[in-house]
């Protein structure tokens, strides 16, 4: 019953990336319950319709790496999604400065979790993408399209978080492009004036 064993042409490690699949499995759970929270809280907002199309690539990417681990014969262990669906739940009794009303830096918070936690799944379909170069049973194209995906939706919360911080502290939500263009000079950031 070992799901460690390694068949020619294979990755190295097996058992390590049965642990680290695993672990970004659960991390998607997370992820999926913290957009369908926030959807309620965006509801009629601006950002709700972003929340909806992002909630549906999450549930899509979790299939397809739940389809990945088929694929190279590693099961999924349950426990670890309970303990991160069970984590989520917990999270939302965090302090904020508010009592008993959500606090704005609640969003804040909440777009700056999404925003880091796309860039470690983006890193996941990489490291796995690399892995798809010695095991045939990973699908390259798919992970191209995920981390392309990944991409995508990293730009979207940036641009979201950035409005958000200054809907709550008040400033220029473009100042960071403006400050990266200033110190890398490569005028990928868009017109600042």
């Amino acid at each position: 019953m070992s799901d460690t064993s390694a068949p020619t042409g294979a990755v190295a490690h097996p058992e390590l990336l049965a642990v680290y699949l695993n672990d970004h499995l659960a991390s998607s759970t997370g992820g999926i319950e913290l957009v369908s929270r926030m959807i309620g809280v965006h509801r009629g907002g601006p950002h709700e319709a972003g929340l909806r199309q992002l909630l549906e690539e999450l549930r899509e990417e979790k299939s397809a790496l739940d389809g990945q681990m088929r694929a190279l014969g590693i099961a999924v262990r349950q426990y670890k999604q309970a303990g991160v669906w069970l984590a989520e739940k917990a999270s939302r009794l965090k302090f904020n400065g508010h009592l008993l009303s959500r606090s704005p830096l609640s969003d804040l918070v909440e777009f700056e979790f999404l925003a880091s936690a796309v860039r470690g799944k983006r890193s996941g379909f990489e490291t796995l993408r690399i892995a798809a170069t010695v095991d045939g049973r990973i699908d390259a194209d798919l992970l191209d399209g995920l981390i392309r995906q990944a991409n995508r939706q990293h730009d979207w919360l940036t641009e979201v978080r950035r409005d958000v911080a200054a809907g709550v502290f008040g400033g220029d939500p473009g100042a960071p492009d403006f400050a990266a263009d200033n110190g890398k000079g490569d005028g990928g950031g868009g017109d600042a004036g």
